[in-house]
């Protein structure tokens, strides 16, 4: 039994032993495999970085990072034909930038510089009676007749120019469809009922997606007689076209229609131009001078108000024997302040000013100052 022990423990041993052994050489094989290929890396050529000017950098532009560099310098003639190459390759990026460039760039609006208005030195003689080319209010909240009433005044409104809309037929000659524009320029209400009404009797509908660019606020809250306000796109100025400026250049890939009379501001297609966009101008109305026969050739006031030069036209032709003497005759607007020294009239009072942005502060300063003496 004993025997049969021993020999069972040296089978064991020699198990172990080889065991070991086997893991030795294992070992062995493995460092030696490492070693060898330490030994292949070391023996491989290890490529060098070339520098490269920065001119050779714009030139290789489009070239691939994987392209290797040569050693030996290149003849002059392939240092050619390579600049050529990738000068027609990066060509197409070139003219990218330069349009990015340009289209970055501010636009600079030069309008015409206007003169100043010159107003007469005449005496400020006291104001009674004044006449307004306006039709009537239709509410007693109008501001001239809070203005009569604070300075004890008589006020009479009377419109010296009608408004004729121009047929269908007639607008359909200047060759301007109205669904090809998808933005308005709207400058009085009177525009945006004549706008309007063309698109009903030509049996249009605006869509909702339309944009209303306006003159100035109260023209956009106009725009309720026709359209519901909240819903649709609407952008206003102050009082004057240069104020939409900026939201014109944010919408200046849209196409503008421009509903004007047959005698319209230039202004406004100046300022059109000097922003390059794309707009088409349309005569949908037609200012005509009133027929005031039955006033007889008096106008026994003390002051006339104007608002367009169409008036001062109608004063001249249903008034040609006026003499303007003692009376005063107040404009709004610039070209309507032209108008009344071309036709040779005396200018007394003006308004928009810094001062008196309004017709009703212009007439109730004059008016405080010349009352009182």
């Amino acid at each position: 039994m004993a025997k049969k022990i021993k020999k069972k423990k040296a089978i064991e041993k020699k198990k172990r032993f080889s065991a070991a052994k086997s893991k030795k050489q294992i070992k062995l094989k493995k460092t030696a495999s490492k070693k060898a290929l330490v030994k292949v890396r070391k023996t491989k050529p290890v490529s060098k970085k070339i520098k490269i000017s920065p001119k050779t950098k714009k030139i290789v532009k489009t070239a691939s990072k994987k392209q290797v560099l040569k050693n030996t310098a290149p003849s002059p003639e392939l240092k050619k034909t390579k600049r050529s190459e990738a000068k027609v390759a990066t060509q197409p990026i070139v003219n990218a930038l330069e349009k990015t460039k340009r289209s970055s760039k501010k636009i600079t609006i030069k309008l015409p510089v206007l003169k100043p208005v010159e107003i007469s030195k005449f005496p400020k003689l006291k104001i009674k009676r004044i006449l307004v080319s306006q039709p009537k209010p239709e509410s007693e909240k109008s501001p001239y007749l809070d203005l009569a009433k604070k300075y004890n005044l008589k006020i009479d409104f009377r419109q010296f120019i009608m408004v004729e809309g121009v047929a269908a037929k007639e607008f359909r000659q200047q060759r301007v469809n109205i669904l090809d524009f998808n933005a308005v320029i709207l400058t009085s209400r009177i525009a945006i009922d004549h706008y309007f009404r063309m698109a009903a009797e030509m049996r249009l509908v605006i869509p909702e997606t339309m944009k209303y660019f306006c003159i100035s606020e109260s023209v956009a809250y106009y725009l309720q007689k026709y359209v519901q306000y909240r819903k649709r796109k609407i952008f206003f100025g102050h009082q004057t076209i240069t104020d939409l400026v900026d939201v014109i250049k944010k919408h200046r890939e849209e196409k503008f229609l421009l509903p004007v009379s047959d005698v319209h501001r230039e202004q406004i297609v100046d300022f059109l131009d000097e922003l390059q966009v794309q707009y088409s101008k349309a005569t949908f109305y037609r200012t005509v001078a009133a027929d005031l026969s039955d006033m007889k050739g008096q106008l026994d006031y003390d002051a006339l108000v104007f608002f367009t030069p169409a008036g001062i036209r109608s004063l001249r032709k249903n008034f040609p024997n006026f003499r303007q003497g003692n009376t005063r005759i107040a404009v709004f607007g610039y070209n309507t302040a032209l108008a009344v020294k071309e036709y040779g009239y005396r200018l007394d009072i003006h308004a928009p000013t810094p001062q008196c942005p309004s017709m009703i502060m212009a007439l109730e300063q004059y008016i405080r100052e010349a009352n009182k003496r």
